[in-house]
């Protein structure tokens, strides 16, 4: 059996991303994003915050870079990578990341942009527009209300 790593986030950027290049010219826009749970504790209700750090590479993260801006909220859909160093003789580590799609979300009219990874039926609610001269259709019709309750069954 593979081994499996997926993560999937909804969160707000802590600080604008930034793009670099690795010395070989593959672009990575490296940016933080924080997301809350809640727990409670005793008879509370709080909320505890948990910050992860998001790689996305090649051409798709030099061409969202300029709109992940700290605040905006994202969705986010990738893998796991643990990064270890020593550092002053301690043993370090780090989970990042890395991207395969990130979905701006919030306030943008069109219902949020994608980036990477496949744009078909995961790019979310479509406004339907009417038709000329007739009604708007929505993706489920409803059947006329009517007033005859005579087949009802009294419970």
């Amino acid at each position: 059996m593979a081994d499996l790593s997926v993560a999937v986030l909804v969160g707000r950027l802590t600080r604008d991303a930034e793009l670099k290049y690795t010395n070989s010219g593959q672009a990575v826009c490296h940016f933080s994003v924080a997301t809350s749970s809640r727990k409670k504790k005793g008879d509370q209700w709080v909320d505890e915050a948990s910050f992860w750090d998001v790689d996305l590479w090649g051409k798709q993260g030099e061409s969202i870079n300029q709109y992940l801006v700290k605040g905006k909220l994202v969705a986010i859909e990738g893998s796991m990578r643990q990064d270890r160093w020593e550092q002053d003789g301690q043993s370090r580590m780090k989970v990042i990341i890395n991207a395969n799609t990130v979905q701006l979300l919030g306030s943008n009219s069109a219902g949020g942009q994608q980036y990477g990874g496949s744009q078909g039926a995961q790019d979310g609610p479509r406004e339907y527009q009417p038709r000329e001269g007739g009604r708007q259709q929505g993706p489920a019709a409803q059947a006329p209300a009517s007033d005859d309750f005579s087949d009802d069954i009294p419970f």
